[in-house]
Order: structure tokens, then C-alpha cells, then sequence
């Protein structure tokens, strides 16, 4: 994915002399919003299971909104740019069709994000081998596909990015699990992945339905998902296992 030489001017251009390693990805998602006719960037880490670990970069506050509504509604095109290591390129989110669309795809997602500012979206995963690292995202506020020659440059980019973070990160087995990221994360998912730990005790549930009960709270409060687990793990907020959630 991505043109070599391509790539490597990529890279040589994203770190002259005496740039700090943890400069890169915002370094990255920057030059790209240049390169292209898009309208923002991000970078997303994904863990191994396709969810969202934490958002390394953005260009502006939309491309945040957008990786925060996938991660509360479970939905979207990083999701399945991620599970499925393939290019998610929608040119109209506002479309039912279901090849070009995103409503038919993801009708909480799509809805939000126009909502948010965005009309197009195109996610490009990062790969080391065959496993999924994280997420390239580009939006546009107006719909329209990437050209041929903009989705090259932005594969490139994806290519660009991956080994970039392969430079910023410590292997499994150094850490017993999940690969550690030597970059600081603009948004990180910490307390929401204690939050889980927690409803999954006091509500009896598995991991993955308490990490649903906890993004339906935070839908039904149009509230950032981070904040209500922010309630769950100060003890404001108790998921029991009678109901979906009651007052702590």
C-alpha cells in the first residue's frame, strides 16, 4: 500500500535533524491535510480486537468529533477500515446507497458526523504484516470522491504512518500483551477501559456488553463517552445488574 519512493520522501520530510520522535504524528496528520483536497485528518491506534485505543493526532477539531462518535457509537467507517484491513471511501455520507453512502452503513455515525461538519469520509488502515495498528482518517466537508492520484498519495500517507509508529512502539512480548506506543496519546481511552472493568462486575456482564451499556448511556446523555466513564470509575454512576444503569 502506498508507493515506496513515494513513502520514503514521506518520511524524510516528516523528520529533518532534531525532530522529537512524539512531533511525528501530529507532523503527519498535518502534511497530509496538505496534500490533499480533504478538509482534516486523524490518527487512531485500534487494539487488536478493531477498538479504538486512542487518538495519536488530529488536524482539527472535526477529525476529533469524528474518532469520538465512532468510539460512543461503536459504528463507523475507522471500525471497519479496521476489522476488515481494506479502504473505507464514502463520497457521500448523507447516501443510502450502500456502496457510496455511509446512512445505510452506519445511521448513527452518519447522521452525527454531518451533523459534526463532514459530508465525506475515507478511512485507510495501518498495517504491520497482517495485523491492523491503527486508522488514517480523512474527512471532507463537502461530498466528492478522492481522484486517483489523491488516493495514492493518501495510501501513501497510511504506508508513511505505519512505519512511523513502528518506530514508536515496544513489542508484545516485551510487554506481556497489547504492544506499548511511545507516543502520547491526543485522546486517550484509559478510564473507559476501567469503566468496562467496572460495570462488568456490578452489572454481571461480559466485557463487551458492558462496554455497550456504557456507550448507550453515553448516547441517551449525548454526552463524550470518556465522561460518563469518568462517573462509573469515581463511583457517580452504577450499572447494576437489574437495570441498564441507575444512580450511584
Amino acid at each position: 500500500m502506498g508507493d515506496t519512493e513515494r513513502v520514503r520522501a514521506i518520511l524524510l520530510e516528516l523528520a529533518p535533524p532534531g525532530t522529537r520522535p512524539q512531533d511525528l504524528p501530529q507532523r503527519l496528520v498535518d502534511a497530509c491535510d496538505q496534500a490533499l483536497t480533504v478538509s482534516g485528518v486523524g490518527l487512531a491506534l485500534m487494539t487488536s480486537e478493531a477498538v479504538p485505543a486512542g487518538l495519536v493526532a488530529a488536524s482539527d477539531e472535526v477529525a476529533r468529533t469524528l474518532e469520538d462518535l465512532q468510539f460512543t457509537l461503536g459504528e463507523g467507517p475507522c471500525l471497519d477500515a479496521s476489522r476488515t484491513g481494506r479502504p473505507v471511501l464514502v463520497p457521500d455520507l448523507a447516501s443510502a446507497d450502500r456502496l457510496v453512502g455511509g446512512r445505510a452503513r452506519w445511521p448513527g455515525f452518519a447522521a452525527a458526523a454531518i451533523g459534526a461538519g463532514a459530508a465525506a469520509v475515507f478511512a485507510l488502515p495501518l498495517r504491520i504484516g497482517l495485523i491492523s495498528i491503527g486508522v488514517l482518517d480523512l474527512y471532507r466537508d463537502r461530498v466528492g470522491p478522492l481522484d486517483r492520484a489523491e488516493l495514492a498519495e493518501a495510501l501513501a500517507y497510511a504506508t508513511a504512518a505505519s512505519r512511523m509508529l513502528l518506530t514508536l512502539r515496544t513489542p508484545p512480548e516485551d510487554t506481556g500483551g497489547e504492544p506499548a506506543w511511545h507516543v502520547p496519546l491526543a485522546h486517550d481511552r484509559a478510564v473507559v477501559h476501567q469503566a468496562t472493568g467496572v460495570i462488568s462486575v456490578t452489572a454481571q456482564v461480559d466485557l463487551a456488553d458492558a462496554l455497550v451499556l456504557l456507550r448507550a448511556r453515553a448516547w441517551k446523555d449525548d454526552r463524550p463517552v470518556d465522561e460518563v466513564a469518568a462517573d462509573v470509575v469515581a463511583g457517580r454512576l452504577r450499572f447494576g445488574p437489574d437495570t441498564a444503569w441507575s444512580p450511584g
